[in-house]
């Protein structure tokens, strides 16, 4: 397929800038993808879909306070340094982000917090806005940890035009965030409460924990027109033993099995055998899933309103179907939903 076939049309008042005043308040389109049929409910309706024996599988990774903010030695000049990947643990050297480029060259330093708590040199340039910087920190690593928590801000994606708030760093996380990692939340989970979950499980619905910590690569926009030749950044994922075998339990039962975001999706779909059942895994994957696809786990998705032309637009409609999927964006765009990391949701069900 190609890249303007995804393309829809988008008021950016659907944008939502700010959280449901409570997770499970979100609304949520039902499509069902042998019917094409749309239905309109709010998120804590997912409970009358799901019964016992149904999975559903979830994406543990924690996002960490990743965006930055300090001063260029000498000028003084501010700059915005995000935190993408650790590359190496002990000497403490990062990829990142800077904003503006520039600015900053091999060998400059960077200075943050009151009185330069944290000091980073420049030691590379990888791309026009990627940079690979060693922070000179003496303590150990959990004290270098506290640090950039204490200093780092919540990573909000660039289009909500707004700075991080107090409410952000427990909002823009999901109530079963475990491993941190992440520079973006798996934001089909953010619309989980703790009263939600409990509410699933004394109807015995099965949970399946994996990880897979989203990198800004998900939301890199696709510049070819032949979606063949797009190449994914790559993700750190891993799957355990305990989760294969609960997912598999209920592929065997016939259950509804339900990746929860399209993270959890591209996590199982990078580790399954040859028979379709799901394997435990741990390493990389730099997975794009486009149509047509054959999905070998899940039979069963929840997803937030994602943007036009985007991967995770193309693996919805993948998944639920690309007539029904660009319909039901266009019902979203009509009916107001809202949109993208803090908006909305869409269940898609046989």
């Amino acid at each position: 397929m190609k890249l303007s076939q995804f393309k829809f049309s988008f008021n950016e008042t659907l944008l939502a800038n700010h959280p449901a005043k409570n997770r499970e308040d979100s609304r949520l389109m039902v499509v069902h993808r042998t019917t094409g049929k749309i239905e309109h409910k709010h998120f804590k309706d997912v409970l009358s879909y799901f019964d016992d024996g149904d999975v559903m599988i979830l994406n543990n990774t924690k996002v960490f306070p990743a965006r930055l903010y300090g001063n260029k030695e000498k000028t003084g000049a501010k700059i915005e340094v995000f935190l993408l990947r650790e590359l190496n643990h002990e000497s403490r050297v990062w990829d990142v982000l800077v904003d503006p480029a520039r600015k900053i060259r091999i060998g400059n330093k960077l200075y943050f917090g009151d009185d330069d708590l944290l000091v980073a040199e420049v030691i590379d340039n990888t791309t026009s806005r990627g940079r690979t910087l060693r922070f000179l920190f003496d303590g150990t690593h959990e004290e270098f940890k506290k640090t950039i928590n204490d200093l780092g801000n919540t990573p909000l994606p660039k289009y909500i035009k707004r700075k991080a708030e107090p409410e952000d760093a427990e909002r823009y996380q999901t109530v079963y965030a475990k491993h941190e990692g992440a520079v973006a939340a798996p934001t089909a989970g953010l619309h989980f409460s703790k009263q939600l979950i409990k509410r699933l499980e004394l109807k015995n619905v099965k949970f399946a924990e994996v990880t897979l910590h989203v990198g800004l690569g998900t939301f890199r926009p696709v510049e070819v027109e032949d979606l063949t030749k797009h190449k994914m950044d790559s993700e750190q994922f891993e799957i355990t033993q305990e989760s294969a075998d609960i997912v598999n339990a209920g592929k065997a039962r016939k259950k509804r099995i339900c990746a929860i975001g399209t993270t959890s999706m591209r996590a199982i779909e990078s580790s399954v055998t040859t028979s379709g059942e799901l394997k435990p895994a741990e390493g990389w994957t730099n997975k794009f899933i486009f149509p047509p696809h054959d999905f070998a786990v899940a039979n069963c998705m929840i997803t937030n309103f994602h943007m036009s032309e985007s991967t995770l637009l193309m693996m919805t409609c993948a998944f639920g179907g690309y007539e029904n999927i660009m319909n039901a964006y266009k019902v979203a765009v009509k009916e107001k939903y809202r949109f993208y990391s803090y908006g909305d949701a869409m269940l898609i069900i046989d």
